[in-house]
């Protein structure tokens, strides 16, 4: 039996919670995935998992052996690093933490990436809410504010903020805000994500400022804000990554580019609980590299927001 193998197997279909899962991401049967797990509570003489029709859960002593069997994968997986065994083809799985409107930034761009490694595969875990990674099996998240939790490694890539666009079609039919003030006589379109939600703040040539704008038109996903505004209903308060290439494509225009959101930190992050694997860091530094050029072509919409 290879150990290595048959552990790395174990903490694969803990973390998916399915033999199915890590078949999958194997390119192997769910049969061969069982028999590694057998095999290892053969090797031992213990019962590893608690198996039901509806989910698997380590026994006592699974739990034990998985949290000695990670710290040797992941030393051999530094290893193999260090010997670039797989920096000139980084393989396997990444899971990907990643908010809503990132996510339309970064879907139509991957295909580049997995085109050029036939190996990895990225999965995207869309969510706007902030979960622990070791919980929620991610690999890679990206997060929105000051990292304060020590148990995550951050390397900041740029500041968050957020754009007023419309469309050509709107603007042509209703006319332009100069100030944030004359959006209160424009359908706006509003992202209600709790209360304040129709509160737009801005920072102007002399002084900070809110607007309460209303609309006929509220919902509680981003994406849904972002295709009225692109048919054309109203005006829309959203994460520039979100639309910059709408931006680049003319679908939208941004409006009161005198007066900018604040902004908030923006970051990569993983566990410092593991070493970064090869794969990892590739997906790492194609996220870097996407945002980067971003900032540089949209330079003119600001000095430095990007997201």
């Amino acid at each position: 039996m290879d150990i290595v193998s048959a552990l790395a197997v174990l903490v694969r279909v803990t973390e998916t919670g399915s033999f199915s899962a890590a078949a999958r991401e194997r390119d192997v049967s769910k049969a061969a995935v069982a028999r590694q797990i057998s095999a290892l509570e053969e090797h031992f003489g213990v019962r590893l998992l608690h198996r039901t029709t509806r989910k698997l859960s380590l026994t006592d002593d699974g739990q034990m052996l998985l949290d000695l069997a990670r710290p040797v994968l992941e030393g051999i997986e530094t290893i193999e690093a260090a010997l670039g065994r797989q920096s000139a083809s980084p393989v396997g799985l990444v899971r990907l933490g990643i908010m809503v409107a990132a996510s339309h930034f970064l879907a139509p761009r991957l295909p580049a990436l997995l085109a050029s490694n036939p190996g990895l595969k990225v999965e995207l875990v869309v969510n706007d809410r902030f979960g622990d990674m070791i919980e929620d099996r991610l690999d890679l998240a990206m997060r929105v504010g000051d990292i304060v939790d020590a148990s995550l490694v951050g390397r900041r890539i740029g500041i968050a903020a957020r754009v007023v666009v419309a469309a050509p079609g709107y603007i042509a039919a209703h006319g332009e805000p100069r100030n944030p003030g004359e959006l209160a006589s424009h359908a706006c379109i509003i992202h209600d994500i709790g209360p304040g939600s129709d509160i737009w703040a801005f920072a102007g040539p002399d002084t900070a400022r809110e607007v309460r704008v209303s609309g006929g038109m509220l919902a509680n996903d981003g994406a849904a804000v972002h295709l009225a505004a692109r048919v054309g209903y109203g005006i829309a308060f959203l994460p520039l990554v979100q639309v910059v290439d709408d931006l680049r494509r003319g679908d939208l225009v941004r409006l009161l580019s005198d007066y900018p959101s604040p902004g908030l930190p923006f970051s990569l992050v993983y566990s410092s609980r593991r070493h970064l694997a090869p794969r990892t860091r590739l997906v790492m530094d194609f996220v870097i590299e996407q945002v980067r050029q971003i900032r540089t072509e949209q330079s003119a919409l600001s000095e430095e927001a990007i997201v």
